[in-house]
Formats: C-alpha cells, sequence, structure tokens
C-alpha cells in the first residue's frame, strides 16, 4: 500500500494531461474554436495551479520549519491571484467560452473522482 501512495501524486499529475487530452478531443465535435480554447486553456490553468501546489507542498515538507508554513501560506496567496489573474485575463480579454473553460477548469476534480473510484474498488 506504501508503494501506491508513494507514486499517487505523480499519477495524478500524469493522467491530468491524459484527461485534458480526451476533453479537448471531445471539444472538437463542437467546432467552435471558442469552446476548444475554452477547454484547452481552463485544463492548463488547472494543471499549472495543481503543478505549483504540489511542489510548493513537496518543498514544505522537505525542509520542515517554521519559516515554511509561512512561505507555504504566501505562496498560496500568490498562486491564488495569478490564477485568478490567468482567468480574468481568458475570460475577458481572450474571450474563451466560459463553459469551456469549466469544463477544462475540472481536469484535476475529474482525475481525483476517478482515481477515488478507482481506489475504491
Amino acid at each position: 500500500m506504501k508503494e501506491k501512495n508513494e507514486d499517487l501524486l505523480g499519477e495524478l499529475a500524469r493522467r491530468n494531461w491524459l484527461i485534458l487530452a480526451v476533453l479537448v478531443l471531445g471539444s472538437l465535435a463542437w467546432r467552435s474554436m471558442p469552446v476548444t480554447l475554452g477547454v484547452l486553456s481552463g485544463g492548463l490553468v488547472a494543471i499549472v495551479g495543481y503543478q505549483w501546489l504540489f511542489r510548493s507542498l513537496r518543498r514544505m515538507l522537505a525542509h520542515p520549519s517554521r519559516g515554511a508554513a509561512k512561505s507555504f501560506q504566501f505562496g498560496y496567496f500568490i498562486r491564488l491571484g495569478a490564477l485568478g489573474a490567468a482567468l480574468f485575463v481568458l475570460i475577458a480579454l481572450v474571450r474563451v467560452n466560459p463553459i469551456g473553460l469549466a469544463v477544462g477548469l475540472s481536469v484535476v476534480v475529474i482525475n481525483i473522482g476517478w482515481t477515488t473510484i478507482k481506489r475504491s474498488i
């Protein structure tokens, strides 16, 4: 079970890309560039956010100290602001399809749900 848990985060990271590819291919059925761009950009934002959080947590756990928690919290707010700014740019300036964007942003959620079901069987 320990080996299974150690590889879990890497497996989640790899599967994020697979799910994004499936969603982008599925979005091609709409034959709409804003929808496909929304799914792709939402998925990329979600994956970048996941990778950023993963690296921050790994760095904090590798060097536990009093300042590590404060640094993580500061980085958390920076990450939140950067992701919010990216979403603002995508919605207000690039004008991607908001439903496609929401579908793309669901990549990590779909992955976690899939993994939970897979591990419970």
